[in-house]
C-alpha cells in the first residue's frame, strides 16, 4: 500500500497559476469553480515583512473526516495511494462533506455532487504525474509515495523544513510546503 502525497516548495512558486489552469483544463471545472488556488501568506511586521505563496488543494488526509461524515460512502478513499475520492453518482448533495472540509477545498458542482482535487487518479493510475505538477515551470510541485524512502518527496520532507495546513485539525494531511 502506498500513500500519495505532493510537495510544494514555497521558494520556487511564483504563484503563476499554471497549476490552476491545468487542473481546470484536465478536469472540465465548471466556470466559476476550482479545485485548487494559490494563496499569498505574509509573514512578519512592518517594515520586516516575508511573503510565501502556496498553491492549495484537498489534502487527501490519512484521516479525512469528508469520508467520516459521508452518509452514503460517496466520499471515500480509494485503493490507489489512499487518494481521497468521491463517487458523484453515489453522492446526494448534503454538504456534510464539504462542511466538514478544514481545508475548504470541497465545492458544490453545478450537478448537484460534491467534487474536489482527486490528484488526478486517472492519470496518476497510468504511472503520470497529476496535471498541475506536470505543467509547473519552476518545478515547485513534486509528487509520489510518502511510504517509499526513496521517493522524490521522501527525500524532500527528510532534507528540508517544512509544514502542513492546520495540523491540529488532525487530520494528517499529506501536502506537505517546504520553507
Amino acid at each position: 500500500m502506498s500513500r500519495l502525497a505532493m510537495v510544494i516548495d514555497t521558494r520556487r512558486c511564483v504563484g503563476c497559476q499554471d497549476c490552476v489552469v491545468a487542473c481546470k483544463t484536465e478536469n472540465q471545472t465548471p466556470e466559476g469553480f476550482n479545485r485548487d488556488w494559490i494563496t499569498y501568506i505574509t509573514k512578519g511586521r512592518f517594515p520586516t515583512l516575508s511573503m510565501s505563496i502556496q498553491s492549495e488543494r484537498c489534502n487527501h488526509c490519512d484521516d479525512p473526516p469528508c469520508v467520516s461524515c459521508c452518509p452514503t460512502g460517496a466520499s471515500h478513499v480509494h485503493d490507489f495511494g489512499g487518494i481521497v475520492l468521491v463517487d458523484k453518482d453515489e453522492c446526494i448533495g448534503c454538504k456534510a462533506c464539504v462542511a466538514s472540509c478544514p481545508y475548504d477545498a470541497r465545492y458544490m458542482h453545478p450537478d448537484g455532487y460534491a467534487d474536489k482535487c482527486t490528484f488526478c487518479v486517472h492519470r496518476v493510475e497510468h504511472g503520470q504525474d497529476p496535471a498541475c505538477v506536470s505543467v509547473c515551470p519552476t518545478h515547485c510541485m513534486y509528487f509520489g509515495d510518502l511510504d517509499d524512502p526513496e521517493s522524490e518527496v521522501s527525500k524532500l520532507l527528510a532534507s528540508r523544513k517544512h509544514y502542513s495546513l492546520l495540523p491540529e485539525a488532525g487530520t494528517k494531511p499529506r501536502i506537505f510546503y517546504l520553507e
